[in-house]
Protein backbone atom coordinates (compact mmCIF):
# COMPACT_ATOMS: atom_id res chain seq x y z
CA UNK A 1 0.00 0.00 0.00
CA UNK A 2 1.76 3.33 -1.24
CA UNK A 3 2.36 6.20 1.07
CA UNK A 4 0.10 8.92 1.23
CA UNK A 5 1.18 12.42 0.84
CA UNK A 6 -0.12 15.89 1.13
CA UNK A 7 1.76 18.85 -0.93
CA UNK A 8 1.43 22.14 0.10
CA UNK A 9 2.74 25.19 -1.83
CA UNK A 10 0.68 28.37 -2.95
CA UNK A 11 2.41 27.81 -6.97
CA UNK A 12 0.61 25.03 -8.77
CA UNK A 13 3.75 24.18 -10.83
CA UNK A 14 6.05 23.60 -7.77
CA UNK A 15 2.63 21.39 -6.18
CA UNK A 16 2.98 19.09 -9.70
CA UNK A 17 6.77 19.02 -9.93
CA UNK A 18 7.00 17.20 -6.16
CA UNK A 19 3.88 14.60 -7.20
CA UNK A 20 5.57 13.93 -10.17
CA UNK A 21 8.89 13.42 -8.77
CA UNK A 22 7.18 10.71 -5.76
CA UNK A 23 4.25 9.54 -7.82
CA UNK A 24 7.34 8.20 -10.26
CA UNK A 25 8.21 6.62 -7.25
CA UNK A 26 5.32 4.96 -6.14
CA UNK A 27 4.32 7.27 -3.33
CA UNK A 28 -0.10 8.38 -3.73
CA UNK A 29 -0.08 12.46 -3.37
CA UNK A 30 -2.97 15.24 -2.94
CA UNK A 31 -2.54 18.98 -2.97
CA UNK A 32 -3.58 22.04 -1.23
CA UNK A 33 -2.59 25.90 -1.90
CA UNK A 34 -3.47 27.15 1.16
CA UNK A 35 -3.97 26.55 5.18
CA UNK A 36 -7.91 25.95 4.46
CA UNK A 37 -7.12 23.67 1.98
CA UNK A 38 -4.46 21.59 3.99
CA UNK A 39 -6.73 21.19 7.21
CA UNK A 40 -9.73 20.17 4.87
CA UNK A 41 -7.77 17.99 3.35
CA UNK A 42 -6.33 16.49 6.41
CA UNK A 43 -9.76 16.39 8.08
CA UNK A 44 -10.89 13.87 5.09
CA UNK A 45 -7.82 11.75 5.87
CA UNK A 46 -5.02 12.10 7.67
CA UNK A 47 -1.54 12.01 5.41
CA UNK A 48 1.31 9.61 5.84
CA UNK A 49 3.59 12.71 5.52
CA UNK A 50 2.77 16.64 4.73
CA UNK A 51 5.30 18.72 2.39
CA UNK A 52 4.29 22.35 3.83
CA UNK A 53 5.30 25.48 2.41
CA UNK A 54 6.73 28.21 4.80
CA UNK A 55 5.26 31.15 2.94
CA UNK A 56 1.59 30.72 1.60
CA UNK A 57 0.26 33.35 -0.53
CA UNK A 58 -3.89 34.22 -0.88
CA UNK A 59 -4.09 32.10 2.58
CA UNK A 60 -5.51 32.43 6.08
CA UNK A 61 -2.26 31.32 7.94
CA UNK A 62 1.40 31.02 6.25
CA UNK A 63 3.56 28.00 6.74
CA UNK A 64 4.51 28.09 10.00
CA UNK A 65 0.69 28.77 11.57
CA UNK A 66 -0.61 25.89 9.58
CA UNK A 67 2.55 23.76 11.02
CA UNK A 68 1.42 24.42 14.13
CA UNK A 69 -2.38 24.15 14.10
CA UNK A 70 -1.29 20.52 12.47
CA UNK A 71 0.75 19.43 15.17
CA UNK A 72 -1.80 21.14 17.71
CA UNK A 73 -4.95 18.60 15.92
CA UNK A 74 -2.41 15.93 14.81
CA UNK A 75 0.24 15.21 17.60
CA UNK A 76 2.12 12.43 15.74
CA UNK A 77 1.59 14.19 12.07
CA UNK A 78 4.88 13.89 10.43
CA UNK A 79 5.68 17.60 8.74
CA UNK A 80 8.76 18.28 6.18
CA UNK A 81 8.69 22.18 5.68
CA UNK A 82 9.96 23.24 2.00
CA UNK A 83 11.10 27.37 1.44
CA UNK A 84 12.74 29.77 -1.15
CA UNK A 85 13.66 32.49 0.96
CA UNK A 86 14.39 30.29 4.31
CA UNK A 87 16.43 31.63 7.27
CA UNK A 88 18.48 29.69 9.95
CA UNK A 89 16.16 31.31 12.41
CA UNK A 90 13.23 29.98 10.43
CA UNK A 91 14.11 26.51 10.42
CA UNK A 92 15.01 26.41 13.93
CA UNK A 93 11.46 27.54 14.50
CA UNK A 94 9.87 25.29 12.66
CA UNK A 95 11.86 22.25 13.82
CA UNK A 96 11.25 23.37 17.64
CA UNK A 97 7.27 23.42 16.54
CA UNK A 98 7.85 19.68 15.70
CA UNK A 99 8.85 19.55 11.67
CA UNK A 100 10.57 16.70 11.12
CA UNK A 101 12.95 18.49 8.57
CA UNK A 102 13.15 21.24 6.31
CA UNK A 103 14.40 21.95 2.78
CA UNK A 104 15.25 24.58 0.73
CA UNK A 105 13.79 25.83 -2.51
CA UNK A 106 15.61 24.93 -5.05
CA UNK A 107 15.85 21.22 -4.15
CA UNK A 108 17.32 18.78 -5.90
CA UNK A 109 15.51 15.67 -6.55
CA UNK A 110 17.17 13.33 -4.76
CA UNK A 111 17.20 15.15 -1.99
CA UNK A 112 13.55 15.47 -1.78
CA UNK A 113 13.45 11.68 -1.87
CA UNK A 114 16.05 11.55 0.45
CA UNK A 115 13.83 13.64 2.93
CA UNK A 116 10.65 12.28 2.23
CA UNK A 117 12.50 8.38 2.77
CA UNK A 118 13.57 9.01 6.02
CA UNK A 119 10.64 10.91 7.24
CA UNK A 120 8.73 7.51 6.58
CA UNK A 121 11.10 5.75 8.15
CA UNK A 122 11.43 7.42 11.10
CA UNK A 123 7.55 7.05 11.06
CA UNK A 124 7.85 3.50 10.57
CA UNK A 125 10.08 2.96 13.34
CA UNK A 126 8.31 5.05 15.73
CA UNK A 127 5.07 2.62 15.05
CA UNK A 128 7.88 -0.24 15.69
CA UNK A 129 8.67 0.40 19.03
CA UNK A 130 4.95 1.02 20.16
CA UNK A 131 4.52 -2.23 18.49
CA UNK A 132 7.62 -3.75 20.54
CA UNK A 133 6.42 -2.34 23.70
CA UNK A 134 2.83 -3.91 22.96
CA UNK A 135 4.87 -7.08 22.37
CA UNK A 136 6.90 -7.43 25.07
CA UNK A 137 4.51 -9.86 27.46
CA UNK A 138 2.52 -13.61 26.40
CA UNK A 139 1.00 -12.58 22.88
CA UNK A 140 4.26 -11.65 21.18
CA UNK A 141 6.09 -15.04 20.21
CA UNK A 142 6.28 -16.35 17.05
CA UNK A 143 4.54 -19.10 15.70
CA UNK A 144 6.18 -21.97 17.20
CA UNK A 145 6.42 -25.82 17.28
CA UNK A 146 6.64 -29.21 14.95
CA UNK A 147 2.83 -30.56 15.78
CA UNK A 148 0.27 -30.98 12.88
CA UNK A 149 -1.66 -27.90 14.90
CA UNK A 150 1.15 -25.62 14.43
CA UNK A 151 2.12 -26.86 10.80
CA UNK A 152 -1.16 -26.10 9.56
CA UNK A 153 -1.42 -23.14 11.75
CA UNK A 154 1.48 -21.85 9.68
CA UNK A 155 0.10 -22.72 6.53
CA UNK A 156 -2.78 -20.94 7.09
CA UNK A 157 -1.54 -17.28 8.06
CA UNK A 158 1.23 -17.83 4.85
CA UNK A 159 -2.01 -18.59 2.61
CA UNK A 160 -4.13 -15.82 4.46
CA UNK A 161 -1.11 -13.11 4.22
CA UNK A 162 -1.47 -13.22 0.25
CA UNK A 163 -4.98 -11.93 0.69
CA UNK A 164 -6.65 -8.72 1.96
CA UNK A 165 -9.62 -10.58 2.94
CA UNK A 166 -11.41 -10.07 6.59
CA UNK A 167 -9.95 -12.50 9.02
CA UNK A 168 -11.41 -13.72 12.06
CA UNK A 169 -9.54 -15.65 14.73
CA UNK A 170 -11.06 -17.90 17.42
CA UNK A 171 -9.62 -19.68 20.45
CA UNK A 172 -9.55 -20.00 23.87
CA UNK A 173 -8.05 -17.12 26.22
CA UNK A 174 -3.99 -17.10 26.47
CA UNK A 175 -3.55 -19.70 23.13
CA UNK A 176 -1.84 -16.92 21.21
CA UNK A 177 -4.88 -15.06 18.69
CA UNK A 178 -3.19 -11.67 18.83
CA UNK A 179 -0.19 -12.70 17.67
CA UNK A 180 -1.65 -14.64 14.63
CA UNK A 181 -3.41 -11.35 13.85
CA UNK A 182 -0.33 -9.98 13.72
CA UNK A 183 1.24 -12.21 12.05
CA UNK A 184 -0.90 -12.46 9.00
CA UNK A 185 -0.51 -8.62 9.11
CA UNK A 186 3.52 -8.78 9.08
CA UNK A 187 3.21 -11.32 6.05
CA UNK A 188 0.46 -9.42 4.49
CA UNK A 189 1.12 -6.34 1.72
CA UNK A 190 0.53 -3.82 4.44
CA UNK A 191 3.43 -5.04 6.79
CA UNK A 192 5.40 -1.65 6.31
CA UNK A 193 1.97 0.39 7.16
CA UNK A 194 0.12 0.48 11.13
CA UNK A 195 -1.11 -2.83 12.67
CA UNK A 196 -3.51 -0.91 15.48
CA UNK A 197 -5.53 -3.10 17.82
CA UNK A 198 -8.74 -2.10 19.33
CA UNK A 199 -10.02 -3.35 22.74
CA UNK A 200 -13.84 -3.59 22.22
CA UNK A 201 -14.49 -3.64 25.86
CA UNK A 202 -13.53 0.23 25.36
CA UNK A 203 -16.21 0.74 22.96
CA UNK A 204 -18.93 0.89 25.96
CA UNK A 205 -16.57 3.29 27.85
CA UNK A 206 -17.36 7.01 27.79
CA UNK A 207 -15.45 8.37 24.36
CA UNK A 208 -16.55 5.30 23.13
CA UNK A 209 -17.46 7.56 19.98
CA UNK A 210 -14.61 8.89 19.66
CA UNK A 211 -12.26 6.40 19.89
CA UNK A 212 -14.12 4.18 16.61
CA UNK A 213 -15.47 7.55 14.90
CA UNK A 214 -12.77 10.05 15.66
CA UNK A 215 -13.32 13.53 17.48
CA UNK A 216 -13.42 17.23 15.91
CA UNK A 217 -11.42 19.44 17.52
CA UNK A 218 -14.11 21.44 20.45
CA UNK A 219 -13.59 23.51 23.50
CA UNK A 220 -9.73 23.45 23.38
CA UNK A 221 -9.05 20.07 22.74
CA UNK A 222 -7.03 18.53 19.79
CA UNK A 223 -8.38 16.31 17.07
CA UNK A 224 -9.25 12.85 17.95
CA UNK A 225 -8.62 10.61 15.42
CA UNK A 226 -10.20 7.32 15.10
CA UNK A 227 -8.76 3.85 15.25
CA UNK A 228 -10.04 3.30 11.64
CA UNK A 229 -7.88 6.14 10.15
CA UNK A 230 -5.04 5.25 12.43
CA UNK A 231 -4.74 1.91 10.44
CA UNK A 232 -5.50 2.99 6.89
CA UNK A 233 -3.74 1.16 4.60
CA UNK A 234 -2.82 -1.02 7.20
CA UNK A 235 -4.52 -3.33 9.67
CA UNK A 236 -7.18 -3.24 12.44
CA UNK A 237 -7.50 -5.97 14.82
CA UNK A 238 -10.64 -5.74 16.79
CA UNK A 239 -9.78 -7.72 19.83
CA UNK A 240 -12.22 -9.88 21.38
CA UNK A 241 -15.07 -8.66 19.29
CA UNK A 242 -17.43 -10.50 20.85
CA UNK A 243 -17.53 -7.64 24.12
CA UNK A 244 -18.99 -4.97 21.91
CA UNK A 245 -22.42 -4.01 22.83
CA UNK A 246 -24.93 -4.46 20.16
CA UNK A 247 -25.16 -0.53 19.56
CA UNK A 248 -21.60 -0.38 18.93
CA UNK A 249 -22.00 -3.69 16.63
CA UNK A 250 -24.51 -1.91 14.75
CA UNK A 251 -22.13 0.86 14.48
CA UNK A 252 -19.22 -1.00 13.30
CA UNK A 253 -21.27 -2.32 10.41
CA UNK A 254 -21.97 1.11 9.01
CA UNK A 255 -18.78 1.56 8.71
CA UNK A 256 -17.54 -1.65 7.41
CA UNK A 257 -20.00 -1.41 4.06
CA UNK A 258 -19.06 1.87 2.79
CA UNK A 259 -15.54 1.79 4.54
CA UNK A 260 -16.04 5.59 5.78
CA UNK A 261 -17.74 7.35 8.45
CA UNK A 262 -17.83 10.59 9.44
CA UNK A 263 -15.86 12.15 13.03
CA UNK A 264 -18.15 13.08 15.66
CA UNK A 265 -19.29 16.77 15.93
CA UNK A 266 -17.82 16.51 11.47
CA UNK A 267 -20.49 16.69 8.65
CA UNK A 268 -16.92 15.16 5.95
CA UNK A 269 -17.18 11.96 5.33
CA UNK A 270 -14.07 9.64 5.83
CA UNK A 271 -12.87 7.19 3.47
CA UNK A 272 -10.34 4.61 4.85
CA UNK A 273 -8.64 1.14 3.19
CA UNK A 274 -8.21 -0.49 6.07
CA UNK A 275 -7.97 -4.57 6.28
CA UNK A 276 -10.02 -5.63 9.43
CA UNK A 277 -8.95 -8.98 11.31
CA UNK A 278 -11.18 -10.27 14.57
CA UNK A 279 -10.20 -12.01 17.23
CA UNK A 280 -12.76 -13.87 20.04
CA UNK A 281 -12.74 -16.03 22.78
CA UNK A 282 -16.48 -17.38 22.19
CA UNK A 283 -18.38 -18.97 19.13
CA UNK A 284 -19.65 -16.34 17.58
CA UNK A 285 -22.09 -18.21 15.33
CA UNK A 286 -22.98 -19.68 18.79
CA UNK A 287 -23.33 -16.10 19.83
CA UNK A 288 -25.52 -15.49 16.72
CA UNK A 289 -27.88 -17.82 17.20
CA UNK A 290 -28.40 -16.79 20.68
CA UNK A 291 -29.33 -13.22 19.77
CA UNK A 292 -25.88 -11.87 21.18
CA UNK A 293 -24.29 -10.89 18.36
CA UNK A 294 -24.92 -9.17 15.29
CA UNK A 295 -25.33 -11.70 12.31
CA UNK A 296 -24.29 -9.02 9.34
CA UNK A 297 -21.41 -8.18 11.87
CA UNK A 298 -20.23 -11.70 11.99
CA UNK A 299 -20.64 -12.75 8.25
CA UNK A 300 -18.32 -9.19 7.59
CA UNK A 301 -15.84 -10.41 9.81
CA UNK A 302 -15.76 -13.76 9.11
CA UNK A 303 -14.67 -14.22 5.63
CA UNK A 304 -11.74 -16.73 6.51
CA UNK A 305 -12.27 -18.47 9.74
CA UNK A 306 -9.32 -19.43 11.83
CA UNK A 307 -8.94 -21.22 14.35
CA UNK A 308 -6.30 -21.25 17.34
CA UNK A 309 -5.95 -24.19 19.17
CA UNK A 310 -5.77 -24.56 23.63
CA UNK A 311 -2.12 -25.15 24.35
CA UNK A 312 -2.94 -28.97 26.35
CA UNK A 313 -4.05 -29.98 22.55
CA UNK A 314 -0.34 -29.65 21.19
CA UNK A 315 1.62 -30.67 23.97
CA UNK A 316 4.24 -32.19 21.69
CA UNK A 317 5.35 -28.33 21.19
CA UNK A 318 6.18 -27.49 24.82
CA UNK A 319 9.72 -28.17 24.79
CA UNK A 320 10.28 -26.27 21.91
CA UNK A 321 7.91 -23.38 23.32
CA UNK A 322 9.50 -23.45 26.64
CA UNK A 323 13.20 -22.98 24.84
CA UNK A 324 12.39 -20.23 22.99
CA UNK A 325 10.24 -18.51 25.58
CA UNK A 326 13.05 -18.83 27.88
CA UNK A 327 15.00 -17.16 25.48
CA UNK A 328 13.35 -14.41 24.88
CA UNK A 329 12.39 -13.81 28.23
CA UNK A 330 15.55 -14.13 29.89
CA UNK A 331 16.94 -11.42 27.38
CA UNK A 332 14.21 -9.10 28.24
CA UNK A 333 15.12 -9.20 31.82
CA UNK A 334 18.79 -9.34 31.00
CA UNK A 335 19.40 -12.80 32.60
CA UNK A 336 20.83 -16.04 31.21
CA UNK A 337 18.75 -18.25 29.79
CA UNK A 338 18.31 -21.74 32.10
CA UNK A 339 18.18 -24.90 30.74
CA UNK A 340 15.33 -27.66 31.81
CA UNK A 341 15.92 -30.52 33.00
CA UNK A 342 14.39 -33.56 31.42
CA UNK A 343 12.30 -34.51 34.38
CA UNK A 344 10.91 -30.83 34.19
CA UNK A 345 9.70 -30.53 30.58
CA UNK A 346 7.80 -33.38 31.81
CA UNK A 347 6.29 -31.96 34.47
CA UNK A 348 5.27 -29.26 32.23
CA UNK A 349 3.90 -31.48 29.34
CA UNK A 350 1.50 -33.42 32.42
CA UNK A 351 0.01 -30.15 33.34
CA UNK A 352 -3.07 -28.57 31.34
CA UNK A 353 -2.55 -25.08 30.94
CA UNK A 354 -6.05 -23.75 31.12
CA UNK A 355 -4.27 -20.40 30.99
CA UNK A 356 -2.62 -21.60 27.40
CA UNK A 357 0.26 -20.34 26.05
CA UNK A 358 0.19 -17.02 28.26
CA UNK A 359 0.34 -18.96 31.27
CA UNK A 360 3.18 -20.95 29.99
CA UNK A 361 4.69 -17.21 29.80
CA UNK A 362 4.40 -16.69 33.44
CA UNK A 363 5.37 -19.78 34.56
CA UNK A 364 8.82 -19.74 32.75
CA UNK A 365 9.08 -15.73 34.18
CA UNK A 366 8.57 -17.00 37.89
CA UNK A 367 11.16 -19.82 37.35
CA UNK A 368 13.47 -17.40 36.33
CA UNK A 369 12.88 -15.14 39.09
CA UNK A 370 12.92 -18.42 41.91
CA UNK A 371 15.07 -20.88 40.87
CA UNK A 372 18.88 -21.79 42.03
CA UNK A 373 20.81 -18.96 41.63
CA UNK A 374 23.64 -20.91 39.71
CA UNK A 375 22.54 -20.71 36.21
CA UNK A 376 24.55 -23.73 35.39
CA UNK A 377 21.99 -26.01 36.99
CA UNK A 378 19.49 -27.51 35.19
CA UNK A 379 15.31 -26.54 36.64
CA UNK A 380 14.35 -29.50 38.18
CA UNK A 381 10.31 -30.75 38.01
CA UNK A 382 10.36 -29.67 41.79
CA UNK A 383 10.63 -26.17 41.01
CA UNK A 384 8.68 -26.62 37.99
CA UNK A 385 5.85 -28.09 39.60
CA UNK A 386 6.16 -25.62 42.48
CA UNK A 387 5.58 -22.41 40.25
CA UNK A 388 2.46 -24.19 38.81
CA UNK A 389 0.80 -24.30 42.21
CA UNK A 390 2.46 -25.14 45.18
CA UNK A 391 3.05 -28.19 47.54
CA UNK A 392 0.10 -30.41 46.76
CA UNK A 393 0.32 -29.42 42.86
CA UNK A 394 3.80 -30.23 43.44
CA UNK A 395 3.60 -33.77 44.68
CA UNK A 396 1.47 -34.96 41.84
CA UNK A 397 2.86 -33.09 38.95
CA UNK A 398 6.46 -34.63 40.43
CA UNK A 399 4.67 -38.00 40.35
CA UNK A 400 3.07 -37.82 37.03
CA UNK A 401 6.54 -36.58 35.54
CA UNK A 402 8.31 -39.51 36.76
CA UNK A 403 5.74 -41.95 35.68
CA UNK A 404 5.79 -40.35 32.22
CA UNK A 405 9.88 -40.97 32.46
CA UNK A 406 9.05 -44.80 32.85
CA UNK A 407 8.70 -47.73 31.05
CA UNK A 408 4.89 -49.27 30.55
CA UNK A 409 6.46 -52.17 32.75
CA UNK A 410 7.59 -49.75 35.40
CA UNK A 411 4.84 -47.32 35.34
CA UNK A 412 1.99 -50.26 35.71
CA UNK A 413 4.46 -51.67 38.60
CA UNK A 414 4.33 -48.17 40.44
CA UNK A 415 0.76 -47.42 40.45
CA UNK A 416 -0.29 -51.09 41.24
CA UNK A 417 1.99 -50.78 44.12
CA UNK A 418 0.71 -47.22 45.58
CA UNK A 419 -3.21 -48.71 44.48
CA UNK A 420 -2.81 -51.82 46.93
CA UNK A 421 -0.37 -49.62 49.41
CA UNK A 422 -3.26 -47.10 49.78
CA UNK A 423 -5.93 -49.35 50.56
CA UNK A 424 -4.29 -51.75 52.88
CA UNK A 425 -3.86 -48.63 54.83
CA UNK A 426 -7.33 -47.82 54.58
CA UNK A 427 -8.14 -50.61 56.10
CA UNK A 428 -5.15 -50.57 58.91
CA UNK A 429 -3.18 -52.74 57.34
CA UNK A 430 -6.09 -55.63 57.22
CA UNK A 431 -5.22 -57.74 54.29
CA UNK A 432 -8.36 -59.69 53.99
CA UNK A 433 -10.39 -56.76 54.18
CA UNK A 434 -7.96 -55.20 51.45
CA UNK A 435 -8.06 -58.30 49.32
CA UNK A 436 -12.48 -58.21 49.54
CA UNK A 437 -12.71 -54.72 48.77
CA UNK A 438 -9.94 -54.59 45.30
CA UNK A 439 -11.95 -58.29 44.67
CA UNK A 440 -8.76 -60.32 44.70
CA UNK A 441 -7.63 -63.72 46.60
CA UNK A 442 -6.52 -63.42 49.68
CA UNK A 443 -3.68 -65.21 49.16
CA UNK A 444 -2.74 -63.48 45.38
CA UNK A 445 -2.75 -60.21 47.77
CA UNK A 446 0.05 -61.27 49.60
CA UNK A 447 2.15 -62.89 46.27
CA UNK A 448 1.69 -59.30 44.40
CA UNK A 449 2.66 -57.40 47.10
CA UNK A 450 5.70 -59.21 48.31
CA UNK A 451 6.71 -58.89 43.85
CA UNK A 452 6.32 -55.27 44.23
CA UNK A 453 8.82 -55.24 47.26
CA UNK A 454 6.14 -54.35 49.73
CA UNK A 455 7.48 -55.79 53.28
CA UNK A 456 4.31 -56.54 55.47
CA UNK A 457 5.94 -57.42 58.37
CA UNK A 458 7.10 -53.71 58.51
CA UNK A 459 3.85 -52.10 60.42
CA UNK A 460 4.99 -48.47 59.58
CA UNK A 461 5.04 -48.81 55.45
CA UNK A 462 1.23 -50.80 56.27
CA UNK A 463 -0.38 -48.37 58.52
CA UNK A 464 1.41 -45.57 56.25
CA UNK A 465 2.98 -43.68 59.27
Amino acid sequence: MAHDILIVDDEEDIRTQIAGILEDCGYRTRQASNSTETMDAMAGRQPALVILDVWLGDSEMDGLETLELIRRDYPEQQVVMISGHATFDMAVSATKMGAYDFITKPFKTDVLLHNVERALRELHLQEEVRELKKRIGPQSDDIVGTSQFMVHLRRTVDQLSATDSRVLVSGPPGSGKSLVARAIHLGSKRPKRRLVTLNCATLDSEGGDGILFGLEPARGKPRCVSVFEKAHGGTLVLDEIASLSPEAQGKIVGILQGNSFRRVGGTKLIEVDVRVIATTRLDLKAEVEAGNFDQELFHRVNVVPVEVPPLYTHRKDIPSLTRYLMARIANNKGQPARVMSPEALATLGAYNWPGNVSELCNVIERLLLTASADPSRPIDSHSVATALGGDRTAARLETESEIMNQSLREAREAFEKEYLLFHVRRFGGNISRTAEFIGMDRAALHRKLKMLGVDLTDKAQRMGV
